[in-house]
């Protein structure tokens, strides 16, 4: 079965370098969502249901069922086809974003999310800025600092839009976590700042996924890549 990984944001296909090094190397796809990493199409107004449509479109080009993994917001993107899409996916395992009613954004996602406080944020940002945050959070400096040098223009452009889009997404998309019925694996951080492991913890029940939880944030899979590889292995061993 082909692996299909999604990354979120700030971020690039390259977030799965450490846990791909871990696994076979055949059959996986790393996608970059439209605008992280390359042009988005002309037209692209990179809200939440365009991303979607994106995903569903180049899951649809594998041919087949395909094992699938997303992080952060990717992982939002992953739960929300698992959902409705069903047909597309074999197993699938999220970490960083969960699709929950109750879940408030965190902090800087409410600053991207209001007119002109994005903007100046996006203009002031600085890459060592990012770096600082993300070693403060355990990643080691060199992914930080290759995380970073990949958040340009066309990222920013993109960000903010997406997150506007997605205010309300718990509320629109929760219901239907209640479909998913394939096998899944909720891969978390403990100590995630951006949505707390009970959230997880809380999806997991919903879906009857297993839960991995990691001595970690948000990143674990820059902090954990072969922890995390070894449990996609034990997810994608089940029999069909």
């Amino acid at each position: 079965m082909p692996a299909f990984f999604v990354h979120g944001v700030p971020e690039t296909h390259h977030l799965w370098d450490g846990v791909r090094q871990h696994l076979s190397p055949e059959g996986h796809h790393r996608a970059d969502m439209p605008g992280f990493g390359n042009d988005p199409p002309s037209g692209f107004a990179s809200t939440k249901a365009e991303y979607l449509d994106w995903l569903i479109a180049e899951v649809e080009k594998a041919g087949e069922p395909v094992d699938i993994v997303g992080h952060d917001w990717g992982a939002l993107l992953v739960a929300r086809l698992v959902s409705i899409r069903s047909d597309l996916v074999r197993t699938w395992a999220i970490g960083g974003g969960a699709i929950d009613e109750d879940y408030t954004w965190h902090q800087v996602a409410q600053v991207w999310q209001t007119p002109g406080m994005g903007e100046q944020f996006m203009n002031a940002f600085a890459p060592e800025q990012l770096v600082t945050a993300l070693v403060a959070e355990g990643v080691p400096e060199d992914a930080a600092k290759d995380a970073a040098s990949r958040v340009d223009e066309r990222m920013k452009a993109c960000i903010l839009p997406l997150y506007r889009s997605a205010m309300n997404y718990m509320k629109e998309w929760g219901p239907d976590v209640d479909r998913i019925d394939k096998p899944g694996m909720l891969v978390w951080g403990e100590k995630d700042p951006y949505m707390q492991i009970e959230f997880a913890k809380r999806m997991a029940q919903r879906t009857g996924a297993e839960l991995v939880a990691l001595p970690g944030s948000h990143w674990w899979p820059l902090q954990f890549p072969k922890e995390a590889a070894a449990a996609l292995q034990r997810l994608w061993s089940q029999p069909s």
